[in-house]
C-alpha cells in the first residue's frame, strides 16, 4: 500500500522546519544539519555515511533504504543555501514561517523542501516491501560551484549496486526538466603599482587594465547574444556571460594596486561558447607582460573556479518516462537556464532529470518560500515512488 500523501506532507513540513533552522550558507559548515539527519535516519534503522570535504568542515551524506540491488533511484539535493546578508526579510529567514499557504525561510524552495520530502518518506520506505532501493544523496557547496557532489557521485558509482536513474530535486514546480546549461566561472586578479593619480608614469592602475579586460568580456557577451539560436528552448536563448563582482582600488586619487573580478559563462551542451573567449585570454596574456614590464611584481592572473557540465537532453529516455509517471507531467520537454548537479550525475553515466517542488523564481530571493500545495504534490510524487519500487 502506498503511503498517505497527507501524512507524508505533514511529516515533511515538520522536517523542513528543522532543516531551515540550520544556517547552511555555503560560507559556513553544514555539519550540524548532517548530524541531525544522521540521527533521524538511524532512528528509522537506516545507516548512512559521510563523504567529507578535504578540510572536514563540510560533508555529503549518502544513505540507502531497501535492498542492495541494482535498479534503484537516487534522490539528490544540496544542503547549502545562499546568503541572506543585505536582503530585506519580513520574518526570520532561518525560522520556517507559514502564512497564506506558503512556508517562508531560506532554502524552503531551493532546496530543503525536496530534502524534507525525501526524509519524510524514510519510514514508509522502511515499511514497504521494496524490490529496488532508494538512495538519498545530500551534497554540500552546490551554490558556489557544485564542489561537493563529485566525490559523492564517485562513491555511488564505485560502491553501490548501480542505480537506474537520479532525480535531482531542484525547484522545477514538479515539472520534469531534461536539460540545463553548464557554467564555467573564473576569477581575474590584476596587480599593478600604486602611485598618485596625477603621476601615471610612476605606477600602473590595476583598475584601468581590468577595465580593458571587462570591456572584452562585454564584447563577447554581445556577440553571444547576437548569435543566439532563435529556436533554442532556453530563456534567454543564448549562452550568457556576466561579470558578477568587482573589487579594486582604495581611493579616487590613487592608482589602484589590485583589482579583482569574477565572471561566468553559462552555455547549453555543445554550444562551443567557451571558444569565444580566446581573444580575452590573448588580451590577459598581453596585459600581464605589459604590466610586468613596468611593475615586475604585478601582472594578470586568471583562475578557473568552477566547471559544471550541462545536463544534455535525454530524448525521452526511461528516466524521464519514469518521473513523468510519478508526477503525472504530460507537458513538453523542458529546460533550465541554471546549472545544477544533474549534469555531474549524467556525466558519471546515470540517467538524470531535474524535478522538485517549489519555483526557481523564489530561489535566492528575500522572503523565499515554497507553496504548501507544492509540498502536497511533492508528497504525492514520493508516495508513488515508494509504490513503484515495491515488489
Amino acid at each position: 500500500m502506498a503511503p498517505s500523501p497527507e501524512r507524508l506532507c505533514e511529516r515533511a513540513l515538520s522536517i523542513l522546519e528543522r532543516l531551515v533552522a540550520f544556517d547552511t550558507t555555503s560560507s559556513l559548515s553544514n555539519l550540524a544539519l548532517i548530524e541531525w539527519t544522521e540521527r533521524y535516519l538511524e532512528g528509522h534503522g537506516v545507516a548512512s555515511r559521510r563523504i567529507a570535504s578535504a578540510d572536514g568542515a563540510k560533508a555529503n551524506l549518502l544513505a540507502t533504504a531497501g535492498p542492495a540491488v541494482e535498479g534503484g533511484v537516487v534522490l539528490s539535493g544540496h544542503t547549502d543555501v545562499v546568503p541572506v546578508a543585505g536582503q530585506s526579510w519580513s520574518s526570520d529567514p532561518f525560522r520556517l514561517t507559514v502564512r497564506d499557504g506558503r512556508a517562508f525561510g531560506r532554502g524552503s524552495s531551493d532546496m530543503k523542501g525536496f530534502l524534507a520530502l525525501a526524509l519524510a518518506a524514510v519510514p514508509d520506505l522502511q515499511a514497504a516491501p521494496l524490490a529496488r532501493p532508494v538512495h538519498l544523496a545530500f551534497s554540500y557547496d552546490e551554490e558556489i560551484g557544485c564542489f561537493g557532489a563529485p566525490a559523492m557521485i564517485e562513491t555511488i558509482a564505485r560502491e553501490l549496486a548501480r542505480p537506474a536513474l537520479a532525480i535531482v530535486g531542484e525547484p522545477t514546480s514538479l515539472e520534469v526538466v531534461t536539460a540545463h546549461k553548464g557554467i564555467v566561472a573564473w576569477r581575474v586578479t590584476v596587480t599593478g603599482r600604486e602611485a598618485h593619480s596625477a603621476q601615471t608614469h610612476l605606477g600602473v592602475s590595476a583598475n584601468m587594465a581590468a577595465a580593458r579586460l571587462m570591456g572584452e568580456l562585454a564584447r563577447v557577451a554581445d556577440v553571444l547574444k547576437a548569435s543566439a539560436d532563435p529556436a533554442s528552448p532556453f530563456v534567454p536563448p543564448e549562452a550568457t556571460l556576466t561579470i558578477g563582482r568587482v573589487r579594486g582600488g582604495t581611493a579616487g586619487n590613487i592608482l589602484a594596486r589590485t583589482c579583482e573580478f569574477l565572471f561566468d559563462l553559462r552555455a547549453p551542451a555543445g554550444d562551443g561558447a567557451e571558444a569565444r573567449l580566446a581573444g580575452f585570454f590573448d588580451l590577459a596574456r598581453a596585459l600581464d607582460a605589459e604590466i610586468k614590464g613596468r611593475a615586475p611584481d604585478g601582472g594578470v592572473r586568471v583562475e578557473r573556479l568552477a566547471d559544471v557540465p550541462p545536463l544534455r537532453p535525454g530524448d525521452g529516455g526511461p528516466a524521464e518516462a519514469f518521473v513523468r509517471r510519478l508526477t503525472g507531467d504530460n507537458g513538453p520537454a523542458r529546460v533550465a537556464s541554471f546549472a545544477s548537479e544533474a549534469g555531474q550525475f549524467q556525466s558519471a553515466g546515470f540517467p538524470t532529470v531535474l524535478c522538485g517542488p517549489g519555483s526557481i523564481d523564489q530561489a535566492h530571493q528575500p522572503d523565499e518560500f515554497i507553496e504548501l500545495s507544492q509540498l502536497r504534490r511533492g508528497a504525492a510524487m514520493v508516495s508513488k515512488l515508494v509504490e513503484a519500487l515495491s515488489g
